[in-house]
């Protein structure tokens, strides 16, 4: 044990201190994957949004990788993108917008320092969205707000502004701000560099011109633009904005509080860069994570880090298992041991990995707020921690209940040992729960969200060459049961033992047909915990 930790050099600081870590977070269709394709484009990470910078021929870079996001066009993994951009480190986390991927989502924020909530300008909030901003706000976690597709047919700025703010309870202060929108756009004003952002007649490059202004209001005198209808009510609406919205206030932001909006076309990267810019300048470095016992600061000499993920077949040539893990503190050097908590066993990283989609490359050091890949042979799980010798566990990283249970059915039962080893290898990822009922010996797979059974099937079909077909449950709900008492949790399995299974870990979990029935368990055992998260690590 660790009594006081040792404060890392200046160099480990200085190196800290250029790491900013964040996802992306939306509902779907509002430009989630474009915009990170158009940052990773700003950010001389690729040549053309979807392709990276590479010799030879183009490799696809896009954050949807698998073949099913590809096919459905839709996220269903977080990636993780390592770049450079004016002398920070960027670790990007593209992040499933559908709510079918939900605790992949949950479990990803837990490993950033900021989001970025990308808003349709013609829908404004959206269900999913506002979802994904109550774990950032439970989280503490600072949010810049981009508010995409201004080029098209949109709600008022200011309505947006006002029901983003009031819905979510939330400042604002707007950094860029559209004149005019849909057919009307005529370009941006970057407020805060006194900039009026032009685009180019042909929409293929993203500023025909740009032209710094002595004060915002002067737009208006630029010649064929100051007379336009939009443009002068644009101008209206922005003075409007800024006398009744508070200016920005770098701590208001990095305590959640306040958040930084920017009007933007990702498809047309307008704002795209401006955005770039100021998550760079203004978001925070790594944070402090609280673990059992004490909080861990990030310049600390010693390494530690947890398991946010853990992805199967990111080359399903080799097949695969990565394990990522979010740096906490320390320098971690390729080569080191760093202990497992939960085995109790020191594990050699001698071939770490950094991220760009499924691209990867050998990481020879790294630092608190990069994300590094540990290939994993079964050994590593979401929630573990890694250190160098504390004994200690990170906080927040739920595994949470299922809404949907099936039972899993193959034609050839000669497949059963391939299906078998299938699932364990994609229920440590966290693609599905696999649950062994302690009467029978048909295994109960759980999923949070009905598009995740599809993604199964495809992905062992594709990984793994199984084809499965579901079955029915009598079953609707799980919870996961614990109790102070032993002999009172042994009771309840003893008289419910045919509604009772097994998790993966071991855990007992209590299977309902409804609210009703489990409501009646409830009642009926006293002393008995029944929970619908439960922590990892």
């Amino acid at each position: 044990m660790l009594d006081r930790p040792m404060t890392a050099s200046a160099e480990h600081t200085k190196e800290t201190w250029r790491r900013r870590t964040f996802a992306i977070i939306s509902h779907p269709d509002a430009g989630k994957t474009t915009l990170t394709e158009k940052l990773l484009l700003f950010g001389g990470a690729i040549q053309l949004a979807g392709h990276v910078k590479a010799r030879g021929e183009r490799r696809s870079t896009r954050s949807d990788w698998m073949a099913i996001e590809q096919a459905r066009g839709i996220s269903v993994t977080s990636s993780v993108m390592t770049f450079e951009y004016e002398g920070n480190v960027f670790n990007l986390l593209d992040t499933p917008g559908h709510s079918d991927f939900s605790e992949d989502t949950y479990r990803t924020l837990s490993a950033v320092d900021a989001a970025v909530m990308v808003i349709d300008a013609a829908k404004g909030i959206e269900s999913q969205t506002r979802k994904l901003f109550e774990v950032c706000r439970l989280r503490d976690i600072p949010i810049v707000t981009f508010i995409n597709k201004i080029d098209r047919e949109g709600v008022d700025p200011l309505a947006l502004i006002d029901e983003i703010s009031s819905s979510l309870a939330l400042d604002l202060t707007p950094m860029t701000w559209p004149l005019g929108m849909g057919s009307g756009f005529q370009g941006c004003l970057d407020l805060h560099g006194k900039r009026v952002l032009l685009p180019e007649r042909d929409r293929t490059t993203p500023y025909g011109r740009v032209v710094q202004l002595d004060a915002l209001e002067d737009v208006t005198a630029l010649e064929g633009l100051g007379q336009l209808p939009d443009v002068e009510r644009s101008v209206e609406e922005m003075q409007l904005a800024l006398g009744a919205l508070p200016t920005f206030d770098r701590v208001a932001f990095h305590e959640g509080h306040l958040s930084p909006v920017f009007f933007g076309s990702a498809l047309r990267n307008f704002c795209v860069e401006e955005l770039l810019k100021a998550l760079g300048q203004s978001a925070p470095g790594p944070l402090a994570r609280k673990a059992t016992h004490r909080t861990i600061d990030p310049n600390e000499e010693a390494v530690t880090g947890f398991v946010f993920k853990v992805q199967a077949n990111m080359n399903p040539q080799h097949r695969d298992r990565i394990a990522f893990m979010r740096l906490c503190s320390g320098k971690f050097r390729r080569g080191m041991k760093l202990f497992h908590p939960r085995t109790q066993k020191q594990i050699a990283v001698t071939a770490p990995i950094l991220f760009f989609a499924q691209q990867r490359q050998t990481a020879d050091e790294a630092y608190p707020g990069d994300i590094i890949g540990i290939p994993n042979h079964g050994t590593i799980r979401v929630g573990d921690t890694f250190t160098e010798g504390e004994m200690m566990t990170f906080e927040g990283i739920p595994n949470f209940a299922p809404e949907i249970l099936r039972r899993v059915a193959i034609e050839d039962g000669m497949m059963a040992k391939r299906l078998n080893k299938a699932l364990a290898d994609l229920a440590e990822e966290g693609v599905v729960q696999v649950f062994q009922p302690l009467l029978g010996s048909r295994t109960i797979l759980g999923v949070v969200g009905e598009l995740q059974f599809e993604v199964l099937a495809s992905r062992l079909n594709q990984e793994y060459g199984v084809t499965i077909q579901y079955e029915t449950t009598p079953y609707t709900m799980a919870r996961w049961i614990v109790a102070e008492d032993k002999d009172k949790l042994e009771q309840f399995i003893s008289r419910q033992r045919s509604q009772v299974s097994r998790d993966r870990d071991g855990h007992y979990v209590f299977m309902a047909e409804s609210a009703f029935w489990l409501n009646h368990a409830e009642e009926n055992a006293p002393g008995v915990k029944f929970s619908a998260t439960q922590e990892r690590g």
